[in-house]
């Protein structure tokens, strides 16, 4: 099924469920038909209609058996960060004879896996009706934060994707005054706004390690008349800025030829409004060169002293493809 607009509570928040954040599927009670893994994958869910493995029909999803004992079928997800939940995408795109009739959400803050039966676990999303072949946006009741989160289905069938919407909760007092990774998506750095991305996929910029693919990145179009391209990132907190970084990890004929940075401390705005604003922030990096398949550092002596900053707007020039975007600094 086609990914609807989000709703307004989750339109600005971290997929928490995303292998990105090294969220994991850690145990369930039954996955005869497809992996647990599966429901988590970043990419959406596609049909095959000739596909079959030794298991039976291959869905792109979680799938269970045939339930004949009573009771119903649950996952256990353990979260990469530990987060407040505003609310939940049940998306049981493809499974029309297969899916559940109804799901839930459970979560628990506890240090350790709680078992199946403990009292550590809170509903947050109460019991909904689910339709085939279709997303269910359902807002959460309990934000948290939590580290676990357990998903019910009644009694049996298939979820393609579990989409966990959020915001991570990071303990700043850890790291004391050494530098942080800002934009790091485990520390609550999100992208809030961008004029393209026709390719690619536009979180991987803030994910962790180095890009797998020129697929796992963010990438415009072929800029075919004057100006250039841009995206808007949101710290996990304000911060002083001391390095930054641009990786262009396989992008070789397709690399920005520069980039530059505006950054902002934003005291009022919301998301949509701030791309109107950045135009005219101040200028915090100028254009620099880069270069095909490569990590650019540019350090304290590179930026332009502007205080403690809550939003920057990297620009490429005039456009291509960027694999990972990180910004480190010291929390003001």
């Amino acid at each position: 099924a086609p990914l609807p607009d989000l709703p307004d509570w989750a339109a600005s928040a971290i997929n928490l469920a995303s292998p990105r954040l090294k969220t994991e599927a850690v145990r369930c009670t039954d996955d005869s038909f497809a992996a647990m893994e599966r429901m988590l994958q970043d990419a959406p869910p596609v049909f095959k209609p000739d596909a079959f493995d030794d298991y039976g029909k291959w869905m792109d999803g979680w799938e269970t058996r045939r339930r004949r004992d009573g009771g119903h079928d649950w996952c256990v997800l353990r979260l990469g960060a530990r987060a407040r939940v505003r609310g939940v995408d049940i998306d049981t795109s493809y499974f029309t004879g297969n899916y559940p009739p109804a799901a839930s959400v459970w979560a628990s803050d506890a240090e350790s896996e709680p078992a199946p039966d403990s009292r550590a676990w809170t509903e947050i999303v109460p019991t909904a009706a689910l339709a085939p072949d279709r997303h269910h946006f359902v807002k959460a009741v309990h934000a948290g934060p939590w580290r676990w989160l357990r998903v019910n289905q009644y009694p049996d069938g298939g979820i393609a994707r579990l989409r966990v919407y959020g915001d991570p909760t990071p303990d700043w007092t850890a790291y004391g005054n050494d530098l942080i990774e800002l934009s790091a998506l485990a520390n609550g750095g999100r992208v809030i706004a961008y004029n393209d991305a026709h390719y690619g996929d536009i979180w991987a910029v803030l994910s962790e390690g180095r890009g797998t693919s020129m697929g796992d990145g963010w990438e415009t179009r072929r800029r075919r008349e004057p100006g250039h391209d841009w995206m808007i990132v949101a710290l996990g907190a304000p911060g002083i800025v001391e390095r930054i970084e641009v990786d262009t990890a396989f992008f070789k004929g397709n690399f920005p030829d520069r980039c530059s940075l505006q950054a902002a401390a934003v005291e009022w705005g919301t998301d949509e409004t701030l791309a109107t604003q950045a135009m005219f922030w101040p200028t915090l990096l100028n254009e620099s060169p880069l270069k095909a398949d490569a990590i650019h550092t540019f350090e304290s002596r590179d930026l332009a002293s502007l205080g403690p900053v809550s939003h920057i707007r990297l620009n490429i020039h005039p456009d291509g493809g960027i694999s990972r975007f990180r910004v480190w600094g010291r929390l003001s």
